[in-house]
């Protein structure tokens, strides 16, 4: 009895203790980002190599299904017409398993993309590759990347901003900050955020 009372204390010690632990993978800030090829709504492969003229991405792991994601749409579509201009388009990656949320699928991102009016990329992680390699966990989940001579180096981590539900009540505009700082050659203040939002289904 007392052993067994031992290897339950234990047990309960690893899970408080993973409770707490963050999970080292994907891409920190200073990272360099490898490249993909991914197919667009439209079926063509799209790459962040096909933005030639591109400074940076503004990279966006985002779906139909999660009501975040959803509340996000708009602010999106607005961060890629004030900076798609300005060099740093968005591209939107779908993560979700579409067997666990086939209101994902391919028909579904088309379905939505015309009705939100997107004008920026929505390309499907088909395989479940590319967002592991990111270290993304949620949708939304942020990854704001600068082009330079080594790569595209990730240069901001997180959320949009701080208020997903009221986007009039936004006080920090992270993305938007962080971005503007690039522009300017000037350094990021703050580089990394928490991503708010659904759990990537795999």
């Amino acid at each position: 009895m007392k052993s067994l009372k031992k290897w339950s204390a234990l047990l309960l010690l690893v899970i408080a203790a993973s409770a707490f632990t963050t999970v080292d993978k994907g891409y920190k800030v200073g990272d360099v980002a490898t490249d993909f090829k991914l197919e667009n709504i439209d079926g063509k492969m799209v790459s962040m190599s096909s933005f030639e003229d591109a400074k940076g991405f503004i990279i966006t792991f985002t779906c139909n299904t999660c009501p975040y994601a959803v509340a996000y749409e708009d602010r999106i579509e607005a961060l890629n017409k004030k900076y798609a201009s300005k060099g740093y388009p968005v591209i939107a990656i779908m993560p979700n398993n579409i067997d666990v949320k086939p209101g994902d699928n391919i028909a579904a991102m088309q379905k939505r993309a015309r009705e939100k009016g997107f004008t920026f990329p929505y390309l499907i992680d088909k395989d479940q590759e590319i967002y592991p390699q990111y270290g993304a966990t949620k949708t939304p989940h942020i990854y704001v990347l600068e082009k330079t001579k080594k790569g595209n180096v990730v240069k901001y981590i997180g959320a949009i901003d701080d208020n997903y539900q009221d986007a009039s009540k936004v006080k920090n505009k992270y993305v938007e900050n962080a971005v503007n700082a690039l522009l300017k050659g000037k350094e990021i203040e703050v580089k990394e955020t928490k991503a708010i939002g659904c759990t990537i289904k795999v």
